[in-house]
């Protein structure tokens, strides 16, 4: 089997970070690669999805162990990750965009509850909260792909939180009827056309809420949600972990 170096495209500071993270935790204890190297397997799996066969023989360790690796680590980052009043508290944006997006999934439990059929795809819904720019301010825990994003929104608590804390909510058309200080662009009702008015907020609404797709791009780039190969049971800590990682870039 042929080994070769490869470049891992996140910044030396945040594997030092994710380094001494572990070493707090766990202390330099014996295992076959040091803190270092198990913060590198981790982000390897997280950052480009390569096969646990790849990274075992990359690291010259078995792949039982490069999955203790991951999952051990994954674990640990996905404790540190803020709950969306805590991250909300912290930032205390003007107001915040709410969208959700389906990660695809090739392994599912149930069929017919991972798919979406907006979608057209096996997943689970991931909902995002982001500031006015876009910069992601939480990430939810994983539901099936079948749930439609007003009911993930409602499942994981946001509006009552932002209505509690009386920030704004920018929404899209997915969202209406989602009460508290959620904002939805209008919409047609019998076929009548909307007012010039009416088109006027919808495009302000249209400006002001499309920053919310860089928390999207941000997840994704992260491969393991492009076409994840594990359990979806597994992508909620996998949620929680990325979100951890994205506040310590």
């Amino acid at each position: 089997m042929v080994t070769y170096p490869c470049v891992l495209d996140l910044l030396h500071a945040l594997v030092e970070w994710v380094t001494m993270l572990i070493v707090t935790q766990e202390g330099d204890r014996h295992c076959k690669l040091r803190p270092s190297g198990r913060a590198l397997v981790a982000l390897v799996y997280l950052r480009e999805h390569t096969t646990l066969a790849k990274i075992a023989a990359g690291f010259q360790i078995s792949e039982a162990t490069a999955h203790s690796y991951v999952h051990s680590v994954t674990e640990l980052l996905a404790t540190k990750a803020p709950s969306l009043t805590r991250a909300l508290r912290k930032a205390k944006p003007e107001y915040v965009l709410v969208d959700g997006t389906i990660a695809e999934c090739d392994r599912v439990g149930d069929s017919r509850a991972d798919y979406s059929g907006k979608a057209r795809r096996h997943g689970v819904n991931t909902q995002a909260v982001t500031d006015p720019t876009g910069e992601v301010l939480w990430y939810s825990p994983a539901l099936p792909g079948r749930t439609v994003d007003i009911t993930a929104a409602r499942t994981h608590h946001i509006m009552t939180v932002c209505q509690r804390l009386k920030i704004p909510t920018l929404a899209d058309t997915a969202y209406v009827g989602a009460g508290g200080t959620v904002c939805t662009p209008f919409k047609r009702h019998s076929g009548r056309e909307l007012t010039v008015q009416q088109k006027n907020v919808n495009r302000a609404h249209s400006r002001l809420r499309s920053p919310v797709e860089r928390a999207f791009a941000r997840l994704k780039s992260w491969r393991i949600f492009r076409r994840a190969r594990c359990s979806p049971n597994r992508l909620t800590s996998m949620t929680k972990a990325i979100l951890t990682l994205e506040q310590h870039r």
